[in-house]
């Protein structure tokens, strides 16, 4: 039998498994472990099981093996209570495009059992806090990408969530909506929301999460926090391009002191150093004095 860790985290994870008709298993036997008050990041390319995984923590699909606890709440068999507990955020909300923006967030309220009172009050701190006030009346098929997506946040926090799920938040945003985007999700984690956010950026888990976790066909491959992955990975490298063979072995002759060299396609050179972009400016140098 399957026996959880002591519940003292927000979400705990263990073998969980989907397999769809046909054998495919889009999440085969993850385990992992978010602390209360963490941003934890999923990392993974499309396809890798990020969603799914996701969906099966937000009850909105069944596991076929394993089991997940949120916020001390089996998904399966208290998938109720779980829901009472969660503000989700999936990247396609079915909204209607005809109602505003306040509309949307009272409507929320509602769904939640909130009074109509506290719904507006509750509806109009959202507006401010993702900046969405002067867009308040205006019909969601007005609204662009980046403001949708605020729209999407401060309707997954109306009821006050203890764990918020992100799912690719920023797909598709500009960079001062991705930015913006981002000042909330960090503004909330520092109020005490845990977050588990999935993501395709590597920037994007560096700059908000703790820990990561990295997803591939199903499988945890790797976790840390973002410091510990790049250090696995090795030294980050430098790409250097020159005219022709001869110039490249004498650019090679010159950075081998900043450090390990090696070719790459035509006339190119690999500098690995672990000053990361610190490099460049000396490398440049070295180059540029050489002509």
């Amino acid at each position: 039998p399957t026996r959880l860790l002591p519940v003292t985290a927000a979400i705990v994870v263990e073998r969980l498994e989907r397999e769809y008709p046909g054998g495919l298993k889009a999440v085969d036997g993850v385990d992992l472990r978010v602390e209360e008050g963490e941003i934890y990041g999923f990392l993974g390319p499309n396809g890798a099981g990020k969603s799914t995984t996701v969906r099966m923590l937000t009850t909105l699909l069944r596991p076929t093996g394993g089991r997940a606890l949120v916020a001390g709440h089996d998904v399966v068999a208290d998938a109720q209570k779980v829901r009472r507990e969660i503000g989700v955020a999936l990247q396609e909300a079915a909204l209607d495009p005809l109602m505003t923006g306040r509309e949307l967030l009272e409507l929320q309220g509602a769904l939640h059992g909130l009074s109509r009172t506290v719904s507006r009050e509750r509806g109009e701190d959202l507006l401010g806090r993702v900046e969405l006030e002067d867009a308040a009346e205006r019909r969601l098929a007005t609204y662009s990408g980046g403001m949708r997506r605020r729209l999407d946040l401060a309707m997954a926090l109306v009821h006050r969530p203890r764990v918020l799920f992100l799912d690719e938040p920023t797909t598709g945003l500009d960079p001062a909506s991705r930015a913006a985007l981002w000042r909330e999700v960090r503004l909330l984690n520092q109020e005490g929301t845990t977050v588990f956010l999935t993501t395709q950026y590597l920037e994007e888990a560096e700059q908000l999460a703790g820990r990561v976790g990295i997803i591939d066909h199903g499988h945890i491959v790797a976790e840390g926090t973002p410091e510990e992955l790049k250090s696995r990975i090795g030294d980050p490298a430098l790409h250097v391009q020159v005219a022709d063979d001869t110039r490249a072995a004498e650019a090679r002759r010159l950075l081998e002191p900043l450090g390990a060299c090696s070719e790459h396609a035509e006339h190119g050179i690999v500098v690995r150093t672990a000053d990361g972009a610190r490099a460049i400016a000396p490398v440049v140098r070295v180059l540029d004095d050489a002509g």
